[in-house]
């Protein structure tokens, strides 16, 4: 478990495992010679995916980002991607139970990341993994998932929203919005078209400007040199940025289904996060859940350690 102080609130990184994935997939147009400096592939050429869940303490809530593969994938799929299915064994060990989350907060539906939604009770009915705990997710995303392209169907997995849009349980975003006070949401289109990257800004008071951005002073803003150690505020990327290997701009996923807006929304981004020394939380990296975006002398972007 990776676990930092933002502010006045407490995150901590918990994960439902790796997955194993095609590396040409997970890189798209980029070739091998140069993605496998930075990422290593077996003989079938498939890399260790991770599954990063952001845990955020507030003090009030406790709030979950994402929740991973979970356990009810087909058969077929399993033989593609395995079950590894950690997340609650994970949480369990650090005392946390299903019961303890207030909310949880999907960036998008694909079954990578909403996985433990819900789970099968004992007579096989579709039931909330957290009972208690208010759902949010992107309104776009669940409409595409009710008739995605024959692209990327296998993506999408009905029963892990649409028992929660029925009960009313789930609440469907239009992107801006604030979940609670500090953590707000903001659409990053190219993986899809409404894909969410979640805004925790753990300074005191902490909110957004009303556009659905965070606010943070810049450590090296002019007057305020006495702020420059602290970070207060992170962004749960998605995938967006799956990995440290993809913060280049050009370097994107084959699964990505608006390459172009990939890279516009990262240039969106690095406006804020670079300035502003945001720590970018990565969905899929199995080493390096989180990193500072820096760039260096040549202006190539670089991930610092946390």
């Amino acid at each position: 478990m990776h676990q930092l102080s933002l502010g006045d609130f407490e995150l901590s990184v918990f994960s439902d495992g790796t997955y194993p994935l095609d590396g040409g997939a997970f890189f798209g147009v980029i070739p091998k010679v140069m993605w496998s400096r930075k990422m290593e592939a077996d003989e079938r050429n498939y890399i260790s995916s991770g599954l990063n869940s952001l845990l955020v303490r507030t003090g009030k809530q406790t709030v979950l980002i994402e929740t991973g593969m979970g356990n009810k994938l087909s058969e077929r799929m399993v033989k593609f991607y395995g079950q590894p299915a950690k997340l609650l064994d994970n949480l369990s060990a650090a005392n946390i139970a299903p019961e303890d989350i207030d909310i949880v907060i999907n960036s998008h539906l694909h079954f990578d990341h909403c996985g433990w939604n819900t789970v099968r009770d004992k007579t096989g009915k579709i039931v909330p993994t957290f009972p208690r705990a208010k759902y949010y997710a992107p309104e776009g995303e669940w409409q595409y998932a009710r008739r995605p392209s024959e692209r990327d169907s296998i993506s999408f997995i009905a029963d892990n929203y649409d028992p929660l849009v029925a009960s009313g349980q789930m609440t469907l975003l239009k992107g801006g919005e604030e979940i609670v006070p500090g953590i707000s949401v903001r659409i990053f289109p190219g993986h899809t078209a409404h894909m969410l990257g979640i805004i925790v800004n753990g300074t005191p008071g902490g909110g957004t400007n009303g556009k659905g951005t965070a606010l943070a002073v810049p450590a090296d803003a002019p007057g305020n040199r006495a702020l420059a150690p602290e970070r207060t505020v992170a962004c749960y990327i998605s995938d967006l940025m799956p990995t440290t290997a993809h913060i280049d701009l050009t370097w994107g996923m084959g699964f990505d289904l608006y390459p172009l807006q990939t890279i516009a929304s990262k240039k969106e981004y690095y406006a804020r996060a670079l300035p502003e020394r945001w720590l970018t939380v990565f969905t899929h990296d199995p080493k390096t859940p989180w990193a500072y975006i820096e760039k260096d002398e040549l202006g190539k972007m670089v991930a610092k350690a946390a």
